[in-house]
């Protein structure tokens, strides 16, 4: 597979560890050509801090954390905190205070000095205004009853070791969850459930290296090219591409930390899986209490916030020539049809090339323009999804805020009804909103004569 099209970060290694020694340049190689772009260097103690920021400052990829690690509590003095602070202070490549913690498994700190120096971290995190990296092993409710009290809404919970109901807790918190090898290993359960169930755009790669090595190498030294390993673990638990994954986690990476590897760019046609998507407008007819724009213009680590809407020529040349692809999809964070002229210009162009058409709708283009305008699409357009949403007017009418009143849910019955006899494959969706009675919508889509997807509420993309 082509990586030059990766970016992926190792968000937690130690790279100053002996192991690395005999094959530094070597180990680095190998993490740029697995697509491994970035490593966050985690300091676990004073001196090894000192080496993060020294690695850090010596090579462009990496960057660092300063902080105390658990174990490593009870000899902790104010002495050590004012140095850890200024170095976090005067270091431009500091992107966190971490590791620290609680660690109830091992215990090689007493659990009052763990408490202690955790509580007094985090306080220094939120005087920086700094992310935390936490590690949390065998006390879970302690670790996230101190980030409350402490008022901490920014960081990670490093090598996640938590089952789903404390992932969501965290989430709520306004953590991160951090994903080590360990998904690979075929007893953890627990924690492809996580990836499964968590959105995705609150989720971390790490090796934690030169520990927890994935498989195929575990019982062997870890690295930070083994961070593609975890990434292609995550899409298949996802059904996302390894490129998808690796620009989500690297997107999330620089809100967080502040690493600045993410094409933030706007995007006119941007991939997810082996579809292309074209993002041709911003515009809707609806005001969709749910949608996920008003919260931001990023699907799945693209930026569709639009600053203009683009014409023939600016969206063909950004569609490119494309080889590897199962279909080319009208969709973005607007309703493709208001442009309807565009939308027919382009996909005769590409029906041309033997693309197979898909468009994503709310289904009121005719009332929009004031015609039936689905014979304009036959013979362009291979499937349609609708976003039907509702199983009545009145639900439908809350929930969407449609300009058209009563005849916007009956709008879209109409389209529903009549656009299979121009269009080969038609679908009617819905997203699971919390109160919404999906088999009802089933029913209506079924008594349309019409297929019935269900899309994951918070799942976009």
């Amino acid at each position: 597979m082509n990586t030059t099209a990766i970016t992926i970060i190792d968000t937690h290694c130690h790279l100053y560890y002996d192991d690395f020694q005999p094959d530094w340049d070597q180990m680095l190689e190998r993490a740029e050509t697995a697509g491994v772009k970035g490593m966050v260097v985690v300091g676990a103690d004073a001196a090894s801090s000192q080496q993060a920021v020294a690695m850090a400052a010596s090579h462009p990829t990496i960057f660092c954390t300063v902080g105390i690690h658990p174990h490593d509590a009870a000899g902790v003095t104010e002495a050590t905190f004012i140095a850890l602070e200024e170095l976090a202070r005067k270091t431009q490549k500091c992107v966190a205070i971490g590791e620290i913690g609680l660690d109830f498994f091992k215990n090689r700190s007493p659990r009052e000095d763990q408490e202690r120096v955790f509580r007094r971290f985090l306080q220094m995190a939120r005087e920086l205004d700094k992310p935390v990296v936490i590690h949390d092993r065998d006390a879970h409710a302690e670790t996230l009853t101190m980030i409350r009290e402490a008022g901490v809404t920014k960081g990670v919970m490093h090598c996640f070791s938590g089952d789903l109901p404390f992932a969501r807790q965290c989430l709520d918190q306004g953590l991160y969850l951090s994903i080590p090898g360990t998904v690979t290993y075929p007893s953890n359960e627990q924690l492809r459930k996580v990836v499964r169930n968590v959105p995705l755009e609150r989720l971390l790669l790490e090796t934690d290296c030169p520990y927890l090595s994935p498989v195929p190498h575990r019982g062997k030294r870890n690295e930070p090219s083994y961070t593609r390993i975890t990434a292609e673990k995550v899409a298949e638990l996802r059904g996302l591409s390894v490129e998808d994954v690796g620009r989500i986690t690297t997107m999330n990476a620089g809100r967080l930390f502040g690493i600045p590897l993410w094409d933030s760019s706007t995007k006119i046609a941007y991939r997810i899986r082996n579809s292309l998507y074209l993002n041709i407008t911003n515009r809707c007819s609806n005001h969709c209490t749910f949608c996920a724009k008003f919260d931001e213009f990023t699907v799945k680590g693209h930026n569709l916030l639009l600053d203009h809407e683009p014409g023939f020529e600016e969206v063909m040349a950004a569609i490119g020539q494309p080889s590897d692809i199962d279909e080319v999809v009208f969709c973005g964070f607007g309703e493709s049809l208001l442009r309807l002229d565009l939308v027919r210009q382009v996909t005769a162009a590409l029906k041309q090339r033997g693309y197979k058409i898909r468009i994503n709708s709310d289904g009121q283009a005719n009332l929009a323009h004031g015609r039936n305008i689905l014979p304009e699409l036959a013979g362009l357009v291979d499937s349609i999804s609708i976003s039907l949403n509702a199983p009545d007017a009145a639900t439908y009418a809350r929930l969407c805020n449609t300009p058209f009143g009563e005849a916007g849910w009956q709008g879209i019955c109409d389209f529903l009804r009549e656009a299979p006899r121009y269009i080969p494959e038609v679908t009617a969706t819905a997203v699971t909103i919390p109160g919404v009675d999906i088999e009802a919508c089933r029913r209506v889509a079924e008594g349309l004569g019409v297929q019935f997807r269900v899309r994951e509420y918070a799942e976009v993309g």
